[in-house]
């Protein structure tokens, strides 16, 4: 990639992320209420990307059986954390490194 190229691309990431971060202020003024889709939206979108997170992490180890019982345990374990902390961040640290933990212990 030329110079030219590369700049015209980041300055055209550029708007591109400005505009996706700008627009939701253009199209929902604070002087008019929220329309109820985008409140069901913001509501339901987390948690359902959330499971299918988790569906595409277990996919793998269901189908073949590999580095499955680490999964549960870290999957029960971040979520026995979250349960009691309520801290996202230190759940999924947590259950990442104890997973990492594990992989390492048991050879996998």
């Amino acid at each position: 990639m030329t110079t030219t190229q590369q700049v015209l691309m980041i300055g055209l990431t550029v708007v591109g992320v400005m505009f996706t971060r700008f627009l939701p202020f253009l199209v929902f003024r604070p002087d008019r209420p929220t329309p109820p889709f985008i409140i069901y939206l913001g509501k339901w979108l987390g948690p359902a990307v959330f499971g299918l997170l988790v569906v595409y992490c277990l996919k793998d180890a269901v189908s073949t059986g590999t580095n499955l019982v680490p999964m549960l345990v870290c999957m029960a374990a971040t979520m026995a954390l979250q349960a009691w902390r309520h801290q996202m961040m230190l759940s999924m640290a947590v259950g990442t490194g104890l997973y990492m933990i594990l992989l390492r212990m048991l050879g996998g």
